[in-house]
């Protein structure tokens, strides 16, 4: 066999075969676990519907939330109500489909300033160490000795909402407490990440080659610390969401004229013995809809778990 011959061979032999897949990464193999996962598919459709119903109310009813027609007050679902009228007679169904903007809202935007509040302090503490680490780890110590719930419920008690408040503000009062309370845990997670990321052989190499922690931080420990904040946050934008049904309902979080599920579940609590089905719409979507958001973390954590494949 002469020497072009072997080289040739030894090519074949080396090749991948047909249909064989390449190295992957860990993004494109927890996609390829996310596609055969039939509850990331449900959890996925309710949160397109539940955005949808945020983003274009409209899509689903040409009803004004704010209508209130005082003769048909309590009235039972019919053909003109779908889900019947509250005791104010506002149309359920249109004040339940308007009601997912603010809760989405409250929830996205929440999750967001805490991935970014908790993701900053926590790469600072993991990377620098140091005293650095002590200060980040004594505050965050300090915001975790405050429960989430009890926290929001002294600061909307302590800042109430006014009749003539903004529905902007109103909402942005609530995504401030929750942001400033939701922080620790996601900080801490990330912390962990980047301890665990930062002796890599290849975040040494870029040290040594005289990159700037800038640099490294970007280019080499975000992308390998980043998986596990993006589950906790999926999972907390639901935790989020009933976190603001509560304040609603105590009558502290949103409040009138803004609509949310918390506002209408706490509205339905006067008349709940005599026209149950004012409780039953607003908790359906609100609990749905949490339970969307906790199965796609869930979801999503089996993804990017290399154990459980």
């Amino acid at each position: 066999m002469t020497e072009a011959s072997t080289i040739a061979v030894g090519a074949e032999t080396s090749a991948p075969a047909p249909g064989q897949d390449e190295a992957r990464s860990l993004s494109s193999d927890a996609w390829r676990s996310l596609k055969k996962n039939p509850i990331f598919w449900f959890s996925a459709v309710l949160i397109v519907v539940f955005v949808l119903m945020a983003a274009l109310p409209s899509l689903f009813t040409n009803v004004d939330p704010n209508a209130a027609i005082l003769k048909e007050a309590r009235a039972k679902p019919s053909g003109d109500a779908w889900f019947g009228r509250d005791i104010q007679g506002y149309d359920i169904y249109s004040r339940t489909i308007y009601g997912a903007r603010a809760s989405i809202l409250v929830g996205v935007f929440a999750s967001i300033a805490t991935v970014l509040i908790g993701g900053a302090l926590g790469v600072i503490a993991g990377y620098y160490g140091g005293w650095l680490d002590a200060v980040v780890s004594r505050i965050t110590d300090i915001f975790f000795a405050i429960p989430l719930l009890l926290g929001g419920i002294l600061f909307m008690a302590t800042f109430p909402n006014d009749v003539n408040s903004p529905y902007l503000l109103v909402v942005g009062k609530v995504v401030l407490v929750l942001s400033i309370f939701g922080w620790p845990g996601l900080a801490r997670l990330m912390r962990s990440s980047v301890l665990q990321v930062k002796p890599n052989d290849y975040v040494q190499a870029a040290r040594a080659l005289g990159a700037s922690p800038w640099r490294i931080i970007r280019a080499h420990v975000l992308p390998n610390a980043l998986a596990p904040m993006i589950v906790v946050a999926t999972i907390n934008l639901g935790v989020f969401i009933s976190v603001e049904a509560t304040l609603s309902f105590l009558g502290i979080g949103l409040t009138p004229p803004a609509v949310s599920w918390g506002v209408a579940i706490s509205d339905a609590i006067v008349a709940l013995r005599t026209t149950p089905h004012i409780l039953l719409f607003p908790s359906l979507f609100l609990s749905l809809a949490v339970l969307a958001f906790i199965m796609l973390g869930d979801a999503v954590r089996d993804a990017f778990d290399p154990k459980s494949r």
